[in-house]
């Protein structure tokens, strides 16, 4: 595929896949969605960050949306996950449509976007944010699907029972059973330093260090 003068730019620009880099050359070039566009098609990881940067929040509809999430399943592990955050954080959290279109992916088809669905619901409660008053009916379904969900919402999921946990104390006892129940990430090896992902674990050392 030939690249525009522009593109072929950004490319070399950000060729040393630090993140700095990316933020940097996205931070010169503000919003420019078909320069985005051209990015994305590349299909490679470094461009496909710079473009979820620098989409126009305005031109991303719910059409737009399913092909990111759609193209993102081809890109595995760290990639993966890297790309749909910030999609997440740069693009559906920055405009009202964009945030009730993520609001609706609990029963999405697409695992990226039931994944996002439940990351945006547990980070709603880490970062100090006031939740919607969904708490009850988030347990209800953790408890009827968690077990059975694919590893990359699982993952999701855990998070967002494990702050449940920490930052509400009437259904920290109902977290901690459901993570013994289902067993996930029991005996991970963690660095230093890190939260085990074990949820009885996640939600007496998360909470202890804020003294909940």
């Amino acid at each position: 595929m030939a690249l525009s003068a522009k593109a072929k730019k950004c490319v070399a620009s950000i060729s040393s896949g630090k993140m700095g880099d990316i933020k940097k050359c996205a931070k010169e070039v503000k919003t420019d969605h078909t320069l985005a566009q051209e990015l994305w098609a590349i299909g490679e990881y470094l461009p496909r960050m710079l473009a979820v940067l620098i989409f126009d929040k305005k031109q991303l509809d719910e059409t737009i949306i399913n092909q990111l999430t759609d193209d993102m399943q081809r890109h595995e592990g760290l990639e993966l996950n890297q790309l749909a955050d910030w999609l997440m954080a740069n693009q559906l959290m920055k405009s009202k449509p964009l945030t009730e279109l993520l609001l609706s992916w609990e029963d999405a088809q697409s695992p990226i976007q039931r994944r996002l669905f439940w990351y945006h619901q547990g980070r709603l409660r880490w970062t100090g944010q006031t939740p919607p008053d969904n708490t009850p009916a988030l347990l209800k379904s953790l408890e009827q699907k968690m077990a059975d969900e694919e590893p990359v919402v699982q993952w999701a999921m855990n998070l967002c029972a494990g702050w449940i946990g920490v930052f509400d104390p009437q259904h920290r006892s109902r977290c901690v059973k459901l993570g013994k129940k289902l067993g996930l990430y029991k005996g991970e090896k963690v660095p230093r330093g890190c939260t085990p992902s074990y949820l009885p674990e996640f939600i007496r050392m998360e909470a202890e260090k804020r003294e909940l």
